[in-house]
């Protein structure tokens, strides 16, 4: 298995100026002025799609603009190797699975191949930073002295018991473990070795700079939207845990009350680790039935960057109806946005959204038809909760504060004080 450099495009700390306080920019520079020089190698499974890969695309760069040496790599496609991984992923999330020992090994395999790729290449670190459960047994396999920290991006509220059989002596290997809340957590690993922090977004990233309305609705309009007629979409790949089924259960209930109302399912199928996508999206393409007004979007040569945001922008009400949920960037960036949010009742939606004050979160169906309507029907209310949920996201989870997050993580890892 080859192991792939991941290129960013140049991100500077300084261009955050204005949009974060400078306490914030100060605080991370100080943190990287004792990190200089410091050889931090960050490892995923994919380049592109995907909350990890749409922030170490901002972060990479972040922590090069700051001082410190950071590479990213991923590791290359195999169909077989992400069909297990994902599913190791679901047991992370408290779902079932029939893995077999076999599949398990080939799990393994994977990634001592990958860790023998990166040694091959002559890839060196202080600091090896893996995220999520595709590439966490690669430390074992690296032979290293240097430290490891995991991240772990999902929710991990109730994992099943094989998670914690077959992933559990991998984790323990990591110097840290990082996860975004303290409600997840994994039965056998000490506390005093987790870190808790959030992502966050790059508000400076082409899905999420500002948005004229009419450029907004141009965008919808070539896609198929009535931008007269009210739009409530969900942005996010076609996956269980997002509960597809039930925003259209939702958009039914609510459309009673709003005849015009339109459904737009926004998930360009991009990351390939996602085994799942395709079986899911054609499972809501059968629920959706022959509905004109339900908008079904997967094909990435349609919805790129710019249309997300003009989905997020352009929406009269986001919905991110999740059952579990690590965080859920998306959410962020339809906060930041200003457009209100109708959320699952689960994981990293409930740590951004106050429930009736920077959006709204729901545990069924009924429930979140009737906060869109509401929503709908109140557009002041709609305003009020936009501009609150956009300054939640400013003062809580953009990318500037996650760099220094990871900065000081840094420091509780590694012996700065040591040339590097």
């Amino acid at each position: 298995m080859a192991m792939q450099r991941v290129l960013t495009k140049e991100v500077k700390l300084e261009d955050y100026t204005g949009i974060v306080s400078d306490g914030l920019l100060a605080e991370a520079t100080r943190a990287a002025e004792r990190l200089t020089g410091l050889r931090v190698v960050h490892v995923s499974a994919t380049p592109y799609g995907g909350g990890v890969a749409e922030i170490l695309k901002s972060l990479v760069p972040l922590m090069r603009s700051v001082g410190v040496n950071a590479e990213w790599y991923a590791i290359e496609p195999d169909d077989s190797f992400f069909r297990v991984a994902k599913a190791l992923h679901h047991c992370l999330q408290g779902g079932s699975t029939d893995l077999g020992r076999d599949q398990i090994e080939l799990y393994l395999a994977h990634n001592e191949r990958a860790a023998g790729a990166l040694v091959t290449m002559g890839v060196t670190a202080d600091l090896w930073m893996a995220h999520d459960v595709q590439v966490l047994p690669l430390l074992h396999y690296l032979g290293t002295t240097s430290p490891g920290v995991w991240v772990c991006h999902i929710d991990t509220t109730e994992p099943n018991e094989l998670a914690s059989e077959v992933l559990l002596s991998y984790i323990n290997e990591y110097r840290r473990v990082v996860v975004s809340m303290p409600q997840y957590h994994l039965d056998g690993l000490d506390p005093a070795r987790v870190s808790i922090f959030p992502p966050a977004i790059d508000p400076r990233s082409a899905k999420n700079v500002p948005l004229p309305g009419h450029r907004a609705r141009q965008l919808l309009a070539s896609r198929g939207i009535d931008p007269a007629r009210p739009l409530v979409s969900q942005v996010s790949r076609f996956d269980r845990w997002k509960d597809p089924w039930g925003v259209i259960d939702a958009y039914r209930l609510a459309k009673e009350e709003i005849p015009g109302l339109q459904l737009a399912l926004v998930g360009a199928m991009t990351a390939k680790d996602d085994s799942d996508a395709l079986e899911v999206f054609t499972s809501v393409q059968q629920y959706a039935g022959s509905d004109p007004d339900v908008h079904l979007f997967s094909n990435p040569l349609v919805i790129g960057d710019l249309e997300v945001s003009a989905f997020q922008s352009g929406s009269d009400v986001i919905v991110q109806k999740s059952t579990r949920e690590g965080f859920g960037l998306t959410v962020a960036e339809a906060m930041w946005k200003g457009t209100p949010v109708v959320g699952g009742d689960c994981g990293g939606i409930r740590l951004q959204i106050c429930d009736g004050k920077t959006g709204f979160l729901v545990a069924d169906a009924s429930s979140c038809a009737s906060r869109i309507v509401t929503l709908l029907k109140d557009r002041a209310l709609a305003r009020r909760i936009g501009d609150a949920g956009r300054e939640s996201v400013r003062r809580n989870y953009l990318i500037p504060r996650l760099l220094r997050d990871y900065l000081e993580l840094a420091l509780t890892v590694v012996d700065s004080k040591k040339p590097v």
